[in-house]
């Protein structure tokens, strides 16, 4: 039996993981949903310390296999005898919201169209992104009110939204960027909706009407794209063929591209915030950082310069261990298999958290202290395990964009610190929530204050 027949074969749900430890949760039928939602890490953690590097969960109305530790990552991610699935694990989230994302392929699909969507990243290709992102960056952060409070997620999320569409699609959002900022969020959010039924006014019907506006935003410039080949990825896609030699149907395109604007802007969103949190925090690292800037001669870093600020990408990274965007990583088995010396049975949700991983004291010097410098050569304590610092993923499915977030972060950090000493409030804490995807629940007030004063 082939892999696709395996997984079309294995639809029964499983409850069969009670002789794993775990509990069913707080609450009957819901179980852990709503800390899930509202403290997914101190109820994880708590569950780790009793139960240990395996156990069972029950949140979202299903019951879940957990694993902790960079060995149990490597199981999962690097999946040697293909053994789980990736779309099975995510359909249920994002199939009517993001549908045909890499996130939701496996195996030979995913390979095919990955192959097809990395075109985007090639390192000359992003060298020219660099050009385009350094002016667009400059001028909107220029734009910041100085020494106001500024909610910090929604000026960066409407800004790398704009450079997003530039970038990928050649497209100017204009007057509609609220508009698809708001279809975005909306999509997200209604990725955990416990009750998804299409009534107004409700999280899922939101997610739903969002889903419906991006698609009118991407099909609109579809045609064009096709009849005048020009150099933004989103032409290019739109001519490109698969191996039988046939142009991608509209459908596939425009599924492509949502994914991606997603993706490309989100998720960097996410970094962006706790990295500017912590430097807020830490306004020595600012510094440092200015210092790092001022050793090129140049008002915009080049390509080849930005790989030169090892301190910010130390910063970046850091953030990343501290706040990964995407905290948990879910699949399910495509068969039975044993782990751990347990028996999970096929159709088995089954999942690692990165964010856990991240706060290991046994992996990790001080983890809950910001330590850019953990990363440095002479430490590279994220180097004692593979599988250990996993904020992009890893294996088939690491993230394809890894690249250009950082290039991305880096020339933010570089036109926000020439201009402007960051600072919160007094004692401020940043409150966030880690799912579907970490950002401040607050919008992050922060203040940026001239240095020309």
């Amino acid at each position: 039996m082939s892999t696709a027949e395996t997984i079309k074969a294995a639809r029964k749900p499983t409850s069969d993981i009670d002789h794993l430890p775990g509990d069913r949760g707080a609450l009957p039928i819901l179980g852990d949903t709503i800390p899930f939602l509202t403290d997914y890490f101190a109820m994880s953690m708590e569950k780790y310390r009793k139960y240990g590097r395996i156990f069972r969960s029950n949140a979202l109305l299903q019951k879940t296999v957990v694993m902790v530790g960079p060995e149990a990552n490597e199981i999962l991610l690097k999946d040697s005898e293909k053994l789980f699935s990736s779309k099975r694990a995510w359909d249920p989230f994002l199939d009517r919201l993001f549908p045909n994302g890499l996130m939701l392929m496996d195996f030979a699909d995913h390979k095919l169209n990955r192959r097809i969507l990395q075109s985007a990243f090639k390192k000359d290709v992003l060298a020219k992104y660099v050009d385009t992102m350094n002016p667009m960056i400059d001028q909107r952060l220029a734009q910041l009110p100085a020494g106001q409070q500024v909610m910090f997620k929604d000026e960066i999320k409407a800004i790398l939204l704009d450079v997003a569409a530039q970038v990928f699609m050649g497209v100017d959002i204009g007057d509609d960027a609220q508009k698809i900022n708001r279809a975005f969020v909306h999509a997200m959010e209604a990725s955990l909706a416990v009750v998804k039924l299409p009534i107004p006014g409700t999280t899922w019907k939101k997610g739903l009407d969002g889903r419906k506006t991006l698609e009118r935003f991407v099909e609109q410039h579809i045609q064009k794209k096709r009849e005048q080949e020009t150099d933004d990825f989103f032409s290019q896609f739109c001519h490109a063929k698969d191996e039988d030699g046939n142009f991608l149907d509209d459908k596939a395109v425009r599924d492509h591209i949502i994914f991606l604007l997603f993706a490309a802007h989100d998720t960097t969103t996410s970094t962006l915030c706790s990295t500017i949190y912590l430097l807020a925090k830490n306004p020595e690292w600012q510094e440092k950082l200015r210092e790092e800037f001022a050793s090129i001669d140049s008002d915009s870093p080049s390509f080849d310069q930005l790989a030169e600020f090892s301190l910010a990408g130390f910063v970046m990274q850091e953030a990343l261990r501290m706040y990964p965007p995407v905290a948990v990583v879910p699949r399910r088995t495509v068969r039975e298999t044993e782990i751990f010396g347990y028996r999970i049975p096929a159709n088995t949700s089954i999942g690692i958290s990165p964010l856990m991983t991240h706060y290991l004291e046994e992996w990790w010097t001080e983890p809950t202290r910001f330590d850019p410098m953990r990363f440095s050569p002479e430490r590279a304590e994220h180097k004692k395990h593979f599988y250990q610092w996993l904020p992009f993923g890893g294996g088939s499915h690491k993230c394809i964009g890894l690249n250009f977030a950082e290039i991305q972060v880096k020339i933010v950090l570089f036109h926000l610190l020439k201009r402007y000493r960051i600072e919160a409030e007094p004692g401020y804490e940043m409150p966030y929530n880690p799912v579907p995807i970490s950002f401040p629940t607050d919008g992050l007030p922060l203040r940026f204050m001239s240095l020309e004063e």
